[in-house]
């Protein structure tokens, strides 16, 4: 007799549910995230931009050529997305220590309160759709949630080309 996470489970239909299931959750959470960024500032940003902040956050300090390969641009457009941003007053442009030829990328406080404040927005609007859900949902979120990061990093890591290699291999 097959268990609960037997094949039965990894069906090709139930894959395809659950697939669609996560595409609308994440349309939902889009039409929340728009209206937090809308309400945390007059100046909405793009989600271009956003990355571009997201990933400053992450790596402050580095130059515009890590930050184009990070974001999987070319640099004419990493570059106009900085200029916006520098416009807005949310990143700075500073010599590097390392080498007078480049320049380092850094939110400003502007740009890092702007965060802050997109970020609490967004977790309040979690919290009160998470609190209206059973206590049972709520676990079975948890569950799928970490079931869903975990396939997804071991698919990366098994995807990821070793050092020297030319070829990816396939997950």
């Amino acid at each position: 007799m097959e268990s609960a996470k037997g094949s039965g489970d990894r069906s090709p239909r139930r894959s395809r549910d659950a697939a669609r299931a996560a595409g609308e959750v994440i349309e939902l959470l889009e039409v929340l995230w728009e209206r937090g960024r809308d309400a945390v500032s007059s100046h909405p940003v793009s989600p271009s931009q956003l990355r571009v902040l997201y990933s400053l956050d992450r790596e402050e300090g580095i130059n515009l050529r890590t930050l184009g390969e990070l974001l999987g641009s070319a640099p004419p457009s990493v570059s106009r997305l900085c200029d916006r941003l520098e416009a807005l007053g949310f990143v700075e442009r500073a010599p590097s220590p390392v080498s007078r030829r480049e320049l380092e990328l850094r939110l400003t406080g502007r740009g890092k309160t702007y965060l802050r404040e997109l970020r609490a927005r967004r977790e309040e609007a979690l919290l009160t759709a998470i609190a209206a859900m059973t206590p049972t949902a709520r676990k079975a979120l948890v569950e799928g949630l970490t079931g869903f990061q975990d396939a997804v990093e071991e698919a990366e890591t098994v995807g990821r080309p070793k050092p020297g290699d030319s070829t990816m291999r396939s997950a």
